[in-house]
């Protein structure tokens, strides 16, 4: 249909030229079908169209009463538009052929590029899983060993600091080493709870932040409390895991590079989704942190990339970071 079509415009364009008479050149008008030609279909067509039109130039020129005065003329005439429709095809061939080419490159490299970024995203997501597994490994060892040994540890003390009641002093002293050891365990049960997994039944993410605001006010001797004034629901396992390692992370970069007193997380339900916030009073993150160049800060993005949230990290006035992190209805598995 493209070549009946284009040898219909051209006998159309060898009409009008003829119309048009000697004092006229449509040579660039007959380009235009030749050109398509060169261009979207084999390049014999366009060559039988660029004969073509060099014949119906000719016969126009003749047609409308041009003279010469010899035939050698009209016979060079006829080549040397043939010769600039060829080149003008052979062109544009050229440059089909290089833009093909170009495209199968560029579609190549994209191919590849796109392979090599899933792959590299699997080794990190894999990466995460380990460095996952080996937080709960962790977890699971101090709770087992470290908060079994400190316990045995305890009741060891409560036998001496019971045998040695007929000396006080000592016996104060053995109930003082008791109770540090208690401390011990109560510190290292809440580490552990901080090292594991999760759990999201009986609303756990809200449970486990709230226990993780107490134990890190214990440890620091800051405060650091839970604001969640409904009940925060996230069905999605994965989305709660990272949200509270999320929150973590900034609650780590507050009181280690802010050096803050006051940490506030806050879980918020908004009509775009779930909202974490995480507020100091510190100094403020140094501009590497704010910049993403910080290590926390990028586990903090690449975690909230991982589950399709958006993580905003700026100042609070004078003093003091908000990290925020949201969660879009559909990521959270919400209807």
């Amino acid at each position: 249909m493209l070549v009946a079509l284009l040898t219909g415009v051209t006998f159309v364009i060898g009409y009008f030229d003829y119309l048009a008479g000697t004092d006229t050149t449509f040579s660039a008008i007959y380009l235009l079908p030749i050109g398509i030609a060169a261009w979207f279909l084999k390049r014999w067509t366009a060559y039988a169209l660029a004969i073509l039109s060099s014949i119906l130039w000719l016969s126009g020129d003749v047609a409308a009463g041009a003279q010469y005065a010899s035939i050698v003329i009209p016979l060079w005439n006829l080549a040397a538009r043939f010769a600039i429709f060829i080149f003008a095809t052979q062109l544009i061939f050229e440059s089909r052929k290089l833009h093909d080419g170009l495209e199968s490159r560029a579609a190549e490299r994209a191919a590849k590029l796109t392979a090599e970024i899933a792959t590299r995203e699997r080794l990190q997501r894999e990466l995460l899983q380990i460095s996952e597994r080996e937080q709960e490994r962790v977890g699971h060892d101090i709770h087992d060993s470290l908060c079994q040994h400190l316990t045995g540890t305890a009741l060891a003390g409560q036998v001496l600091a019971e045998n040695l009641q007929s000396d006080s002093k000592e016996a104060d002293d053995a109930f003082r080493v008791v109770e540090l050891i208690e401390e011990g365990i109560f510190l290292a049960r809440n580490l552990a709870r901080g090292l594991n997994a999760v759990e999201l039944s009986n609303n756990g993410l809200t449970a486990a932040l709230s226990d993780f605001a107490a134990s890190t006010s214990d440890l620091f001797n800051i405060s650091c409390r839970l604001e969640c004034p409904q009940p925060f629901l996230v069905d999605d396992m994965h989305a709660g895991v990272h949200l509270y390692r999320i929150a973590q992370e900034a609650v780590g970069n507050a009181i280690k590079h802010g050096e803050a007193k006051n940490v506030t997380v806050r879980l918020e339900d908004s009509q775009s989704g779930k909202l974490l916030r995480v507020l100091d009073d510190g100094v403020g993150l140094p501009p590497m942190q704010i910049n993403g160049r910080g290590m926390g800060l990028r586990i903090m993005s690449y975690r909230s990339e991982l589950i399709g949230a958006k993580l905003d990290v700026r100042g609070q006035g004078t003093r003091g970071t908000v990290v925020t992190c949201l969660l879009p209805v559909q990521e959270a598995g919400l209807p």
